[in-house]
């Protein structure tokens, strides 16, 4: 099967005809970036399409109160895909993305796609597009009998062959992946055992938030007809390395990427600079957002390729915010990639974020610190201080502070969705700090 992209209502309802559909599930996320769907059949679509689909939004994290809770999900046909695995079944379904909005039709503040929406356009107004390319990596897991065991599927390294036993269900993640629109570029083990990534090629950040749950939501369908569960936790397994979405950047003017710069000696322009420095600026805050669970913490330790230091530098793998090699033949490609995001993160809501921070940047004509071309993993916390390196917030509730205090990222989430983060992540870091740990119980109770 091809994927077609549809461009009308009409098109939508001949495809579902001609391919036998029988249900449509309606998709939206929650503000954790968990996928949500009211499932209708098919023959209520059309209906949908001219009056959307009305649904209870008092049960969704950060939606709305018991006594406003009636909204409506408008389907965005551009998104509209057939779900390969049920054609041919009595289930045959396809899935269409939704925004959210408000009874009278308006938009729904707390709708994370909105949010995303409201940034886009705001760059659109300076002039600019905003492109992304998550690279997104995840564990698979056994289960036996049913039950989740936290044991890697196989023992194979970094683009391993010989001990790698994921090639064919990456092959299948990567089929059904093109099947919803998402051109595949490259797929292969990760440095971990039991790690894998499956990469897509850039585009505009609405797309590639859509993306990011569709590629989620693949993963986790094909993992279970493995009998495999497949995690995007940050740090799954103790003692190697976690999972993160590098998130390449650019932006784009009349078709021509700004980031770019043929007489600097960098090839890097003043622009793109400003960028990287608004983001640099606003990444402490910007962390709950791109690293939301406590989980991300153990992540973003010394020691497993996770940035640490807040710098940037060409080519250098260990800062936060890397430029790959600039070229003159390839001017498009420039690009700055943010390495410390993780596949928890709500995508809609960390574009957002990360976009509000860039442009801020280039909005106060900031300028970024010299970059740091050397490792700086190898840094010692007295290096990092003399090179006035700062570092990432150590846990979640150091991070849900420094986003307390950042205005731009206060206004970029709007004040609905920014009181409801807070407050959720609060009461999960309150949770978890509560808990006593077979490590403690282990550690203590004896000794003490």
């Amino acid at each position: 099967m091809n994927y077609s992209k549809p461009s009308s209502a009409q098109e939508v309802l001949e495809m579902v005809c001609e391919a036998q559909i029988n249900f449509i599930k309606l998709q939206f996320t929650d503000v954790n970036g968990f996928i949500k769907a009211v499932t209708i059949p098919s023959k209520k679509l059309e209906d949908v399409f001219e009056h959307n689909a009305w649904f209870d939004g008092s049960s969704i994290e950060g939606f709305t109160r018991i006594f406003e809770s009636d909204m409506v999900l408008k389907p965005d046909v551009s998104t509209f895909a057939i779900v390969p695995w049920t054609v041919g079944t009595d289930n045959s379904a396809a899935r269409i993305i939704c925004d959210v909005c408000l009874p009278d039709g308006e938009p729904f503040e707390g709708d994370p796609r909105y949010i995303l929406k409201k940034q886009l356009a705001r760059a659109k107004k300076m002039g600019y597009d905003y492109y992304v390319g998550p690279e997104l990596e995840f564990f698979l897991l056994k289960k036996e009998n049913g039950t989740l065991k936290s044991l890697p599927f196989d023992n194979a390294g970094y683009f391993d062959q010989t001990m790698d036993l994921a090639g064919d269900i990456r092959g299948q993640m990567a089929l059904y992946m093109s099947e919803f629109g998402l051109e595949i570029e490259a797929l292969h083990h990760e440095v971990a055992v039991g790690q894998h990534e499956i990469n897509f090629k850039y585009g505009d950040a609405l797309t590639q938030a859509d993306n990011v749950c569709t590629f989620k939501y693949v993963v986790k369908s094909v993992a279970r007809k493995y009998d495999l569960h497949a995690t995007f936790m940050a740090k799954p397994i103790e003692g190697i390395n976690g999972s993160g979405m590098h998130c390449n950047q650019s932006l784009f003017k009349d078709g021509e990427n700004v980031f770019y710069d043929e007489q600097a000696s960098d090839h890097l322009s003043d622009l793109a600079k400003k960028f990287i420095a608004g983001q640099l600026e606003h990444v402490k805050g910007l962390t709950a957002l791109l690293n939301p669970t406590v989980n991300s913490y153990k992540r973003l330790v010394a020691g497993y390729e996770a940035p640490v230091y807040i710098a940037w530098g060409q080519t250098n793998r260990s800062a936060l915010i890397r430029i790959p090699r600039v070229s003159a033949s390839t001017p498009q490609a420039t690009r700055c990639e943010l390495r410390s995001p993780d596949p928890t993160c709500n995508p809609y809501l960390a574009f957002a974020g990360m976009i509000a921070a860039g442009l801020d940047g280039i909005e106060k004509g900031m300028t970024p610190p010299e970059p740091v071309n050397e490792n700086v993993f190898d840094l010692s916390s007295a290096e990092a201080l003399n090179k006035g390196v700062d570092t990432l917030p150590g846990n979640l509730s150091h991070a849900l502070s420094f986003l307390e205090d950042d205005k731009v990222l206060r206004e970029a989430l709007g004040e609905h969705t920014f009181s409801m983060f807070l407050a959720a992540k609060r009461a999960e870091w309150l949770e978890y700090k509560t808990q006593v740990s077979p490590w403690e119980v282990e550690k203590y109770m004896e000794l003490y």
